[in-house]
């Protein structure tokens, strides 16, 4: 059994420093059927890059992308909770206008949505999303306990 880990920074491009430390470093996991898919839409749609990926036996099981801070972590090993995931992620509104801007020109389906205020909605190939939120002074409704209701 081969495993192996390409582009791996064990301290996370924080050269001379420890992983451990008193500030809090976290990444989501998002579960996909198929990481090269899942990379090839986050690399070539949404702009992100992949700083590493586990592989074994010849298959990529798990790989990172980001963008801009934005960390996550992309698995395949557990198919039963493919698609499940959900991320808020949030950016000044200037910074929001423009990333929306590009994705539409990328082709990327993006969507408005609600959770209790105004949302922009993206959703990789497996049905996991990214939940933009327009800043308070721009939402309207209401609180929505199925946000997907009003993206399709």
């Amino acid at each position: 059994m081969t495993r192996r880990w390409r582009n791996v920074e064990f301290d996370h491009g924080k050269r001379g420093q420890n992983v451990m430390s008193n500030k809090w470093y976290a990444r989501p996991v998002l579960f996909v059927a198929d990481i090269d898919r899942s990379v090839d839409f986050y690399v070539k749609q949404l702009g992100f890059t992949q700083p590493w990926r586990y592989e074994e036996g010849g298959k990529a099981w798990v790989a990172q992308v980001d963008r801009r801070g934005c960390e996550l972590i992309l698995s395949s090993q557990w198919p039963e909770k493919v698609g499940k995931g959900l991320m808020f992620i949030s950016l000044d509104l200037s910074v929001l206008d423009a990333l929306r801007a590009e994705l539409e020109r990328r082709g990327v389906d993006v969507k408005d949505g609600q959770w209790g205020y105004r949302l922009m909605v993206i959703a990789d190939p497996d049905g996991n999303e990214l939940y933009f939120p327009y800043p308070a002074s721009l939402t309207t409704g209401s609180l929505n306990a199925n946000p997907k209701a009003e993206t399709a």
